[in-house]
């Protein structure tokens, strides 16, 4: 496991880094991304040519976890494990998964604005929890050998020095409020994963004792409810917050994928469903308020009383309207009463579970819009302690949420939602 004190220490580009210099060196890795997170999975799934997914003990449940880890060990030489936030922040946390898998953590350390600090960071990470094995440490965004050398010093015994990458403001990953910049609006990503990769001190390709992990029974019915159904699936700049795992579990279910882009496309694919993802409509509203076809076709698809989900961002594109924060309105699909407006703030972030008529459906939420929906809500998630969660709401076949759902938490709720008759309509 890739890990930091925090987020902001640099584990995204090292992990990206790590995965394309041992695959340059002809070994077969596989990554995952700690929690729940769609922007770094699009980086690290450049760096290392194969599909990232999400490993939670909430989200996916252990057995989840544990069957996409054995998975990836019959095929690859080396797993990476992306953590999230800092090591030992939030409940499950990245050290929750590194001890429930044997999973030996190399911490990320961001050296910038520090010397012998830096051992006694490495020393409190690796001493804190006994369960937690901490066996490596690379210091991020140093400024000089000399530099290196002095945080090298201050390691403590017990945990390997992996080296230090020099700190180079070209090959950093712009970010803007979501997170990271998503993989296709970074022009330059492959010669900044190139150069990082480069960049790796020789000591950082340490390989960790073998691992195991046993297979779990797959917990998916054998049925195939949606099998003949056809989803169409919004991916563009504006809708690109997709697990992996959800387009598997689809297939799974049987249904055929058909992809189309709310910005571009004129008209919906031939479909029985549609899926909005998340993403950024915020920053193409007016762009997509101007593709009158599509609008006109999805409320087509509304009116015929075919299944919508819409999720987060999808269901900001749902609204009468969305504005932007910044002075700019524009009106959208119109199939969900009401409007949307972005903040400054972050107005939600957390894990999330909703009962649903096909079963409990987990998944989570993170967003810096609010919405006034002028329609009473049908269910409400809850967050894992059993807070209030995020609204679930239905117009019609349409179900919209500001909650990311993870489909394979529970498929029979997901088949609910996309069968072209809702049981008991």
């Amino acid at each position: 496991m890739v890990a930091a004190p925090s987020s902001g220490q640099g584990k995204t580009l090292v992990t990206a880094a790590l995965a394309r210099r041992h695959r340059d060196a002809g070994r077969r890795v596989r990554v995952f991304k700690c929690g729940p997170d769609f922007l770094d999975p699009m980086i690290l799934e450049r760096a290392c040519g194969s599909p990232v997914h999400q490993l939670d003990l909430f989200m996916v449940g252990e057995d989840g976890c544990r069957q996409l880890l054995h998975d990836a060990a019959r095929d690859a030489d080396l797993i990476l494990v992306e953590g999230v936030m800092g090591l030992f922040d939030g409940s499950p946390s990245a050290a929750d998964l590194a001890s429930r898998f044997g999973m030996p953590v190399l911490a990320v350390i961001d050296g910038s604005a520090m010397a012998q600090t830096f051992g006694a960071l490495v020393q409190g990470l690796a001493s804190y929890r006994p369960d937690v094995q901490v066996a490596a440490v690379l210091a991020n965004k140093v400024g000089s050998e000399r530099h290196a050398d002095m945080l090298r010093e201050s390691v403590p015994p017990g945990v390997r020095w992996l080296g230090a990458m020099l700190r180079d403001a070209d090959v950093a990953l712009p970010e803007r409020h979501l997170g990271l910049v998503q993989a296709g609006e970074i022009e330059d990503l492959e010669a900044r994963i190139a150069a990082s990769a480069a960049n790796l001190p020789a000591e950082a390709l340490w390989l960790p004792e073998p691992a195991s992990f046993t297979a779990q029974i797959p917990a998916m019915s054998a049925s195939s409810p949606l099998r003949g159904k056809r989803v169409a699936i919004a991916r563009d700049a504006a809708f690109g917050f997709l697990y992996p795992a959800n387009l598997d579990c689809l297939e799974a279910l049987g249904a055929e994928l058909a992809f189309f882009s709310p910005l571009a496309d004129a008209e919906l694919p031939s479909c029985d469903a549609v899926w909005l993802p998340g993403g950024y409509p915020e920053l193409h509203h007016v762009k997509l308020a101007q593709n009158h076809t599509m609008l006109v076709a999805l409320r087509r698809h509304h009116a015929a009383d075919k299944p919508i989900l819409a999720e987060c961002g999808g269901m900001l594109y749902c609204l009468d309207r969305l504005d932007d924060g910044r002075g700019t309105c524009a009106d959208l699909a119109g199939l969900l009463p009401g409007s949307a407006t972005m903040h400054a703030r972050l107005a939600a972030l957390g894990l999330q579970q909703v009962d649903l008529p096909g079963g409990t459906v987990r998944g989570h939420t993170f967003h810096y819009s609010s919405a006034d929906v002028k329609l009473a809500p049908l269910w409400h998630a809850r967050t894992p302690d059993g807070r209030m969660g995020e609204a679930v709401y239905r117009s019609g076949r349409l179900t919209a949420t500001y909650a990311h759902l993870y489909f394979a938490s529970c498929p029979s709720a997901i088949a609910e939602i996309f069968a072209p008759t809702r049981a008991g309509a």
